[in-house]
């Protein structure tokens, strides 16, 4: 069995955000995490592997230093990364970015494709369903539980107050929710063999049936108006009132505002 979890490399917005002026983020001036997601997807991935043996490729999209995650995933039991990376792929939306992974994963063999439910840094919720589409595979999202059965996947799929049984043949797309288990940690040997493995690096000219008018910041159809790291409060309004007018006052800035 082989299963490809697609991972991003994402800001630790603990250590603040950066923006380019045309609004994208300045990836390379900020901190970075594995997203949170991706990495129970990734725990995910790795659990089926003790139980069947499977083959876990990890692959991401990024600049360079995205490596530094397949190191981490591969630390963690992954057998191989993949790096796809090339100027032309910068400032993808939603849809350039999985226009360009599936692409990507056109190249490799895969019963089961895992992703994260959605990235901190985006929360669209959109690149695992669209890969899914480009691949012209099922796709189950919100997984909070996964086996397999056979050549099948049986997944309790996160809804609003109960979840869902789904089973679908493989090979078929799954996004994972962040509480579907507590990933596991590196270890020490894991570390060693993980900087002893080579990372497979692809650009543009690995694509496979892709167009060019649909890749990078040129082929997002999503347009950034305005970018900032947090939004900035008013200074309020200051009254001191007795608590018969101040209860009176809060009732009337109510119905000023039409909240009652």
């Amino acid at each position: 069995m082989k299963i490809v979890v697609c991972v991003k490399q994402v800001p630790d917005t603990k250590g603040g955000v950066v923006f380019n002026p045309d609004g994208t983020l300045n990836r390379g001036a900020m901190l970075t995490i594995m997203n949170p997601d991706d990495k129970a997807g990734l725990e995910a991935a790795l659990r089926i592997k003790d139980e069947t043996g499977a083959e876990v490729t990890v692959l991401t999209m990024g600049l360079p230093k995205a490596e530094e995650v397949l190191r981490e995933a591969m630390a963690m039991g992954a057998d191989k990364g993949i790096l796809v990376t090339d100027r032309v792929l910068g400032g993808a939306d939603t849809w350039a970015t999985s226009t360009t992974i599936a692409g990507a994963l056109r190249n490799l063999e895969y019963d089961l494709i895992i992703t994260g439910r959605q990235a901190i840094d985006g929360d669209t919720a959109q690149v695992g369903p669209q890969i899914s589409e480009h691949l012209d595979i099922p796709v189950i999202s919100y997984a909070q539980n996964i086996k397999i059965e056979g050549d099948s996947v049986v997944v309790q799929r996160q809804y609003e107050d109960r979840y869902h049984v789904v089973k679908a043949k493989m090979p078929c797309l799954i996004t994972a929710l962040a509480e579907l288990n507590e990933p596991r940690y590196m270890t020490p040997g894991g570390i060693m063999e993980a900087y002893e493995k080579e990372i497979t690096v692809w650009g543009r000219a690995d694509l496979k049936d892709v167009d060019d008018a649909n890749l990078g910041l040129k082929g997002s159809p999503t347009k950034i108006a305005k970018a900032s790291d947090k939004v900035r409060k008013g200074a309020g309004e200051v009254v001191t009132l007795d608590p018969a007018e101040t209860a009176q006052y809060i009732v009337d800035k109510f119905k000023e505002k039409h909240v009652i």
